[in-house]
């Protein structure tokens, strides 16, 4: 069970990296010398998804489970992203907007799918923290990201969504984001909840990675960065127990 390792790492006080994989943008080539990397040296699990795709999952996805003993998780940004392949699903609920379709009206729809696929599932409230520009996650789930520098009403949501049942508060600047999510705001909200917290967006350096861990976050995602410099896996992976 993916969560359980997660929980369990979280005990143990160990901090977890995932790379975010974008079908859209991983070519055959591009997925091949990533796979390459990661025989060498692989995060601790890799997502597939994001908020626009058009590249269809399943041939990533096997390629993926074929040659790699790494936990694939869907990030899913529409129900026909689901697949019985994947691991598990991070069953996002914007929190930190008001569109229902986001809150709860795509989960409907997409939960007799997930169980017939037997999916393992991991609710997660998901918040979209402004990180300076302009993000395909906004657009495309109508929603403003919150102030990055308004962190009692962060803190009170990612609290409400424990409150809620949540498993994993998800804060992330968004896929090309300038700033990071601010580190005050990571403090504040793993001083105020016991969930585990999985931080993402404009994470681009080793030590924003390191800086990410240090002020509380559990689990970072890395998309861009490694998109762009796939070698950077090594430099990030330095920085994780």
């Amino acid at each position: 069970m993916v969560y359980n390792l997660i929980k369990s790492a979280c005990l143990k006080k160990e901090k977890l990296l995932a790379f975010l994989i974008d079908p859209d943008k991983c070519s055959d080539s591009k997925l091949d010398y990533l796979i390459k990397m990661f025989e060498k040296r692989s995060p601790h699990f890799i997502f597939v998804g994001g908020s626009l795709i058009s590249a269809p999952l399943e041939p990533v996805i096997r390629r993926l489970k074929q040659c790699l003993d790494v936990p694939i998780v869907l990030f899913p940004g529409h129900t026909s992203h689901i697949y019985p392949e994947f691991d598990a699903v991070l069953f996002l609920s914007m929190i930190s907007g008001r569109n229902p379709e986001f809150l709860i009206g795509n989960h409907v729809i997409a939960a007799p799918i997930i169980k017939r696929y037997a999916i393992e599932v991991i609710s997660t409230g998901y918040m979209l923290i402004d990180g300076g520009v302009s993000t395909s996650v906004e657009y495309m789930s109508n929603t403003r990201p919150m102030p990055a520098d308004k962190t009692d009403i962060i803190v009170a949501t990612a609290m409400a969504g424990e409150m809620l049942g949540h498993k994993l508060i998800y804060m992330d600047a968004g896929s090309g984001a300038i700033h990071p999510v601010p580190k005050r705001a990571i403090e504040e909200v793993k001083t105020a909840c016991a969930v585990p917290l999985m931080i993402g967006g404009g994470i681009n350096t080793p030590e924003k990675l390191e800086a990410a861990f240090n002020h509380g976050a559990d689990i970072v995602v890395i998309g861009n960065a490694l998109e762009k410099s796939p070698e950077m896996l090594v430099d990030f992976l330095k920085k994780v127990n």
